[in-house]
């Protein structure tokens, strides 16, 4: 264990603590609490504002009536196990034994938490793509290692292939993999995913990959690195149930990969929460087992959706990388006069009654240039909600600010 002072030196390093100790507001808390002070149609957090399926919703209450309220095992009720071998299966044609590959954890975090402080020593590096979750950087901090980032560029939000090769070495601990990506909803495509395997292979490298995203996917492909020719092998898979079925708050998550790598990840895990949700498991399990229809409706919703704040933030004179997959669009301020995104986003719940959250959130500083004028919203919103925030954007106006 650190002692207070090594504690206080890698909490300030992954952005935790301010200059005088005390521990920082997320940008997401910051934000939240301007939208409850102004009134503004909060489109900063990543949270839906409707319930899930009904069978869902069901069988949580069912287990509670039923008593299935205490701790269940520390990997998990078996047949929640069971249900996310079976998804794999289903979905991506992963074989995977629910008694040794498979981890209920609380939520994606918790699952990225344990595996990046079970796989990763002092010194070791954690290569991310930037923008990134902003949870990664205090992760990263926390473990001692140090982060590297891979800049993914305007509009498209890919990365070069040449600043990936160079940013991967034997010091490459983990290669981090957010896809879809969050917070630029974009879907990495296949060549990119296969290079990331052939580095890890020639470094030595575990590939961590967040999947949370993988079922809001709408104009391409989701493509699970697990499933390419020897990924299998060097490879946790994360991912929940929380944005597929719109129950964030019951945080209940997934790792997914070799038994080794999981044993040692729930060993962490442990320590940690040990275990969580008893009534949401079962739940969860019914989820995975829906119809595909469930599915594809879900998706097909969302990019209705994103369509309708998209045509908003166009009348308003923003330029958009428009998503494939996730909650999340941004939209770039230039052509607004705007030169500092987060001083814009404390202003424009004032100027238009909305809020967003600026991607220099979600950068290192020094990375903070390329982003300046990007901002993130969320469209996981009731449609009556996103009409009234596409309306009220729609009266910006260049150079309003």
């Amino acid at each position: 264990m650190l002692e207070h002072g090594g504690w206080q030196r890698t909490a300030a390093g992954a952005g935790l603590l301010k200059p005088d100790g005390s521990i920082a507001a997320t940008i997401f808390a910051e934000m939240s609490a301007l939208a409850v002070e102004t009134g503004a149609i909060n489109l900063g957090q990543g949270f839906p504002d409707e319930d899930g399926p009904a069978a869902v919703l069901e069988t949580a209450r069912q287990a509670i009536s039923d008593g299935v309220n205490q701790y269940p095992p520390g990997r998990g009720f078996p047949d929640l196990r069971l249900a996310i071998a079976e998804h794999q299966k289903r979905f991506y044609g992963l074989e995977m034994d629910p008694d040794t590959d498979v981890l209920v954890t609380a939520g994606a975090t918790e699952g990225l938490a344990a595996a990046i402080l079970a796989l990763v020593q002092p010194g070791d590096e954690v290569l991310t793509f930037e923008p990134f979750y902003d949870a990664y950087g205090g992760l990263v901090g926390l473990s001692g290692a140090d982060h590297r980032t891979v800049a993914l560029q305007w509009p498209d939000f890919q990365p070069d292939h040449d600043d990936l090769r160079d940013a991967v070495s034997d010091r490459t601990r983990i290669i981090l993999v957010n896809n879809p990506h969050n917070p630029t909803g974009a879907v990495f495509d296949r060549a990119t995913l296969e290079l990331i395997v052939e580095l890890a292979h020639r470094h030595d490298a575990i590939i961590v990959t967040d999947e949370v995203y993988e079922h809001l996917i709408y104009d391409a492909a989701h493509i699970p690195v697990a499933s390419l020719p020897g990924a299998w092998e060097r490879t946790v898979t994360i991912s929940s149930g929380g944005k597929t079925f719109n129950t964030t708050g019951w945080k209940t998550g997934w790792a997914t990969g070799p038994a080794d790598l999981i044993s040692a990840i729930t060993t962490v895990k442990q320590y940690l929460t040990y275990v969580n949700g008893a009534p949401f498991q079962p739940a969860m399990a019914t989820g995975l087992r829906l119809p595909d229809a469930y599915f594809h409706g879900a998706a097909a919703e969302l990019q209705a959706k994103r369509d309708i704040l998209a045509a908003g933030l166009r009348n308003a004179g923003f330029a958009l990388s428009l998503p494939s997959a996730s909650y999340f669009i941004v939209a770039d301020a230039s052509a607004l006069g705007v030169t500092d995104a987060a001083d814009f986003c404390r202003r424009l719940p004032h100027l238009a009654g909305v809020v967003g959250v600026p991607v220099t959130a979600f950068v290192n500083r020094d990375r903070h240039e390329s982003y300046r004028s990007l901002v993130r919203f969320a469209f996981c919103k009731k449609r009556p909600v996103l009409e009234e925030a596409a309306r009220r954007l729609s009266a910006l106006r260049p150079g309003t600010p």
